[in-house]
């Protein structure tokens, strides 16, 4: 390849067994796997299937848990990168291949089709899905017939009940230690959470800052002891209740308690409430753990057969998006080695 030679992506021809095979001409949008979400987890999974010569269909509702934060940390080559244009060069890449659909639409139902349904429809193994979504943006409504459903969907978040919080989430306050800490090194923040995972989280941002003053808004949610431990290191914990939290034009400049003392604090963290939006299953009862996140096995394969889940929405729950994409690679090799079994007729086996 010369110097300056773009490489492009490999076009299969000729007929295949599988998603690539002849088709009747019959109306149906035949796909191997139908992704819902278009974050790093599905993109991933998406570029690595299709990849693997499968047709694969991405269904993005736009809305990304992440939409306010202005920068991304730790995915290498891209690190301060806008999570905004991650999303669009992984879109771009997806794209290039033929294979690939990219629909901006809002995942409204998965149906599971039955036995006879699926082979019908050319899915050997019996296993199959109707997935119907709203366009958005001006977008046609779509549907697809696929053997498996991938999951991608992230989490929606439900912060703390206080008026401004909104105003200072992405910029002054995060949700993520790991992507942001760096950031805030040596600067008087504030922990604000209502969670039993708030004794860890403090853990973690003492390594960014010693002067941390922990928030249970009048909530039950550190120990007697676990206190203690924070105090030997340097952090408070503040257990009466929030108002809101203060700020000079974009600027926050404290926490204000419900008796009007205001705690200076230029920023930090707060630990949202997670619900995994999977109303689009319908009737099917799909595992969750504690916390709402959906249970999958070590292949990513939900307590739905056919059903996979990604990302944010699996345990242990939010992640860097470097490993979220991580974790869509790995799962989608696993998918595809069971679709693989799934057309020879050999069934689940060992790895």
């Amino acid at each position: 390849m010369s110097a300056g030679q773009q490489s492009k992506p490999f076009e299969p021809t000729g007929s295949r067994t599988g998603e690539l095979a002849d088709e009747p001409d019959d109306g149906v949008n035949r796909v191997g796997v139908a992704i819902i979400g278009g974050g790093p987890a599905g993109l991933s999974a998406g570029l690595q299937l299709v990849r693997a010569n499968r047709r694969i269909a991405i269904l993005d509702s736009n809305r990304p848990r992440h939409s306010a934060t202005l920068q991304s940390h730790g995915f290498l080559t891209r690190d301060g990168a806008s999570p905004l244009e991650l999303r669009r060069l992984g879109r771009e890449e997806f794209e290039a291949y033929p294979t690939a659909v990219f629909s901006q639409a809002m995942t409204r139902e998965v149906i599971p089709l039955s036995a006879d349904e699926a082979i019908t429809a050319g899915f050997p193994d019996g296993i199959g899905f109707r997935v119907r979504g709203t366009g958005i943006r001006g977008a046609a409504d779509v549907e697809y017939v696929a053997r498996r459903v991938l999951i991608a969907a992230g989490l929606t978040e439900d912060l703390p009940a206080l008026p401004m919080i909104r105003a200072y989430y992405g910029t002054a306050l995060h949700s993520c230690v790991e992507c942001d800490g760096f950031e805030k090194t040596d600067k008087p923040l504030v922990l604000i959470g209502e969670t039993s995972d708030l004794f860890a989280r403090a853990l973690l941002i003492s390594r960014f800052s010693s002067d941390l003053i922990v928030f249970t808004n009048g909530a039950d949610t550190l120990r007697t002891e676990q206190e203690a431990q924070l105090a030997s290191i340097g952090v408070r914990v503040e257990r009466r209740t929030i108002d809101d939290i203060v700020g000079e034009k974009a600027e926050m400049t404290g926490v204000r308690l419900a008796d009007g003392e205001v705690v200076p604090r230029v920023g930090g963290f707060v630990r949202p409430r997670w619900h995994a939006p999977v109303e689009f299953m319908g009737e099917l009862e799909i595992e969750r753990d504690d916390w709402g996140l959906v249970v999958v096995d070590e292949r990513g394969e939900t307590s739905v057969r056919g059903v996979y889940a990604v990302g944010d929405i699996v345990p242990p729950g939010p992640q860097q998006l470097i490993i979220a994409a991580g974790n869509g690679a790995r799962v989608a090799a696993k998918l595809n080695m069971d679709m693989i079994r799934g057309m020879l007729g050999v069934g689940m086996i060992d790895e």
